[in-house]
């Protein structure tokens, strides 16, 4: 996988201007086992979780609130159990990340 630069990562963790509220209604859906207020500490998180298990409408709300470059952050710099095969693929395609039948593996965990 590419190497995310410092950039990147501090993108990551900013929510974009005029987007908190989809963030915080995204929260409220996705990241159930946080108030949304604690869940807005993590916007990448909460981007993961509607990237991984979102439906069709909220997908297509969070890319126009953020862009592909947002969701490009999201997805180089996703820690291992955020996206399952299925969701890793698409969004590697759909963000001309990858090219057909050469997705990178997903994040692992290391110990170490």
């Amino acid at each position: 996988m590419e190497s995310v630069n410092k950039n990147e990562q501090q993108l990551s963790l900013r929510i974009p201007a005029a987007s908190e509220p989809v963030f915080r209604a995204m929260a409220a859906r996705y990241i159930w086992w946080k108030t949304p207020e604690e869940a807005l500490r993590y916007p990448q998180q909460i981007a993961a979780q509607v990237m991984n298990l979102g439906d069709w409408g909220d997908v297509q709300i969070l890319a126009r609130a953020v862009g592909d470059e947002y969701l490009r952050v999201v997805i180089r710099t996703a820690e291992a159990g955020q996206f399952n095969e299925r969701s890793w693929a698409y969004w590697h395609y759909r963000l001309h990340l990858a090219k057909v039948g050469s997705v990178p593996p997903l994040p692992e965990r290391t110990i170490g």
